[in-house]
């Protein structure tokens, strides 16, 4: 069996609504994001997953993951792992882009990246060690983390550089499946919030 990884965004922050870089700041859910966790959760329990028996399951440690991580069921089989957390946006952190910009125009996080944090080349870096994990045995893997981490992975997985990633908007509670076809990784599903119909 050609390992697939699936990935769970965590729910909505306080931060991520309002559009702020929530890299290494440790906050919890709103409300509504433990709602979006909970449903993610059913989804996964549910046909035709099941509860994705003897899949290996990690988390980012930061608590907006974990805790979806928790609520969707899976808290008991998850281990912690710092190669998921999001990226250190450095001095941009809890800016939002528009802040951002005003300080220096024209920038764009997945060609300039941020000063005083993680670079994009070893954002890519821990991208791909997930990746090799992942591909190292013969079974699925399920990730909740962050973001811009996710996106990195999604374009990563198919060979693309991490500036891809630009192109794959990722919602809060979202699901994504990277998979193969023709014998190729390839992105299965994408941005999938289907279950947040409720």
């Amino acid at each position: 069996m050609a390992p697939r990884i699936l990935l769970a965004r965590h729910g909505q922050t306080e931060w991520s609504l309002s559009g702020k870089h929530t890299g290494r700041t440790d906050i919890p859910l709103l409300d509504e994001g433990r709602r979006g966790a909970k449903l993610l959760g059913e989804r996964l329990h549910r046909a035709p997953l099941d509860g994705l028996p003897g899949v290996e399951v990690r988390t980012s440690p930061l608590l907006r993951a974990s805790e979806t991580c928790e609520i969707a069921g899976f808290g008991d089989r998850a281990q912690p792992w710092d190669a998921l957390m999001e990226w250190d946006y450095g001095a941009y952190e809890g800016m939002t882009p528009a802040e951002i910009k005003a300080r220096q125009p024209g920038w764009f996080i997945w060609r300039d990246g941020v000063p005083d944090g993680e670079t994009l080349a070893e954002l890519s870096d821990r991208a791909d060690e997930v990746i090799a994990w992942a591909r190292s045995a013969e079974r699925d893997v399920l990730v909740f983390a962050h973001g811009h981490i996710l996106r990195a992975l999604g374009a990563r997985w198919i060979g693309e550089d991490v500036s891809f990633a630009a192109r794959i908007r990722l919602d809060p509670t979202s699901l994504s499946v990277l998979g193969w076809a023709y014998d190729a990784p390839a992105i299965e599903r994408w941005n999938d919030t289907g279950h947040m119909a409720g």
